[in-house]
């Protein structure tokens, strides 16, 4: 739809159901809804359920509490959402630094996003210094009346205006537990917890933060918020650095959300040379309360552990003693198990963990990624029911399974292949641009090629920028030309499936 200037563009939209296959009465009460502003109180009372995670079960803080909403709510929620979506994406009013709950972005396309930038530092001599920030309860604290401006400064109408006006406005929760329910007591912040419009606007009311950081770059993914830069000596860094966390707390008291400095952390990244001439690697910001950050050597960032040189040792240690012990229980148990239900607990339950950003710390040292092939066999090894002496190549070609090395090729050609058909975020498609034209092979016209910085550093062609497109250049024009995404993996996972030329490996 093409929107038109005017300060109620919104309405027009939210007055009309695009959804056709709702039933009739439904659609007379959501129409209705969007036409008055009002939205029924039943409709805003959300029922609290607590899940034990683990430890001590008398300890509330051991639970999850789990929130539910009437059906009717999130198919009115469903009706506005995708509206208020396209809107927000016809008028690029999100900053593209928010990875959070978006199409075509995830934790790793932030974490390429971020460790991309740190190496390219690196690549030209400098430090980089980084603050990742700690909101407390960030999506309960959000603040409504600022909520509400933000939304008309973006351009929404007054009759919309009203409709989010009571759809944040006299919300009620109440606890159900074994049976029995508690008093519903008001929600007077916050955007609602399991609705399909919190996370969006959370995002709206998140959106302006970068605004504040111009010497900076600042990453989100939703509330997961990193600021950093680069600088050739660390008093270059810190000035920079508590310039900006200074205008950070200024900006999270004039927007009522509680930041905590004391799980607001930094971190110093650069080469091992240049971190090792430092007499004292740390950086000192300061807070308004006159307190400094703590700095610290490993951080778990997104779901994966980053260390002062990004050789993401610290990640695959930790991932390796993370599993180990679950392959342990799993042999104990495997009189248990068909020769299917083992292939499928490693395929479902292990390997996602070995998967997950492995196109991050895909060239880590050989060290370090030797770890998990040997976790990789041992898993193979449980699927199988094999001794320790069977070659991994026999093992792998029984499972018809892929090496280590093959599933990261894998995954790091369908991002490339993403981005070039335009599914992936504008900042890692920036970091693929096509190569000049007097570049290309005579043989590989046919096909896209990428340029390949020039990078001299070991740990900058480490980076997805050089890392992508070195290996999507190779790849036979057969391969790169592939029509879809299932073509080019199915081509791929061919091409990758040859005759065993490694040394053993146990």
């Amino acid at each position: 739809m093409k929107y038109q200037s005017g300060p109620d563009q919104i309405p027009a939209m939210l007055l009309k159901i695009s959804a056709p296959a709702i039933a009739n009465p439904v659609a007379t009460l959501i129409n209705e809804s969007l036409a008055t502003g009002y939205i029924p109180k039943l409709w805003k009372t959300a029922r609290v359920v607590p899940i034990h995670k683990s430890g001590d079960i008398t300890l509330v803080s051991n639970y999850r509490p789990i929130s539910l909403l009437p059906v009717m709510s999130k198919v009115l929620e469903k009706c506005v959402y995708t509206q208020l979506r396209d809107y927000y994406q016809y008028w690029n009013y999100l900053t593209p630094d928010q990875s959070g709950f978006r199409p075509n972005h995830s934790t790793t396309t932030a974490l390429l996003k971020v460790c991309n930038d740190i190496q390219a530092g690196m690549e030209q001599g400098n430090l980089t210094g980084a603050i990742f920030l700690d909101f407390a309860k960030a999506f309960d604290t959000v603040d409504h009346g600022i909520l509400l401006e933000k939304l008309k400064n973006s351009g929404i109408g007054d009759r919309t205006l009203t409709w989010f006006q009571s759809y944040v406005s006299d919300r009620s929760q109440y606890v159900s537990i074994s049976g029995s329910s508690s008093l519903p007591l008001p929600v007077t912040c916050g955007v609602p917890q399991g609705s399909i419009l919190g996370p969006l606007l959370f995002t709206i009311f998140i959106n302006d933060l970068p605004n504040v950081c111009k010497a900076s770059t600042v990453h989100m993914y939703a509330d997961d918020t990193v600021i950093y830069t680069s600088k050739p000596n660390l008093p270059q860094l810190e000035a920079v650095l508590q310039e900006q966390f200074t205008e950070v707390e200024k900006w999270s008291k004039n927007s009522k959300l509680f930041l905590n400095t004391d799980k607001t952390v930094t971190m110093l990244f650069g080469t091992a040379p240049k971190l090792h001439k430092l007499q004292n690697p740390h950086l000192c910001v300061g807070t308004k309360s006159n307190g400094t950050l703590t700095t610290v050597t490993s951080l778990k960032y997104l779901g994966m552990w980053l260390d002062p040189n990004l050789s993401f040792g610290p990640h695959i240690k930790k991932l390796s003693s993370k599993l180990y012990p679950k392959l342990g229980a799993l042999y104990r148990n495997k009189s248990c198990l068909s020769p299917a239900v083992r292939k499928q607990i490693v395929q479902q339950m292990l390997m996602p963990a070995i998967d997950y950003g492995d196109v991050v710390y895909a060239a880590a040292p050989q060290t370090h990624l030797h770890k998990l092939t040997t976790l990789y066999n041992s898993f193979c090894r449980f699927a199988l029911q094999c001794n320790y002496m069977t070659h991994h190549c026999d093992m792998l070609k029984e499972l018809n399974w892929p090496s280590l090395e093959s599933r990261r090729t894998l995954h790091l050609s369908s991002l490339v292949f993403k981005s070039i058909s335009g599914k992936l975020p504008p900042y890692l498609n920036r970091l693929l641009p096509p190569a000049a034209p007097s570049s290309y092979n005579l043989r590989s016209r046919t096909s896209t090629l990428l340029a390949i910085p020039q990078y001299k550093k070991t740990v900058a062609r480490s980076s997805f920028s050089y890392r992508a497109p070195q290996l999507w250049n190779n790849l036979p024009d057969t391969i790169k030309s592939s029509p879809s995404l299932k073509s080019l993996k199915s081509s791929l996972l061919t091409y990758l499936n040859t005759e065993c030329t490694c040394k053993h490996v146990t």
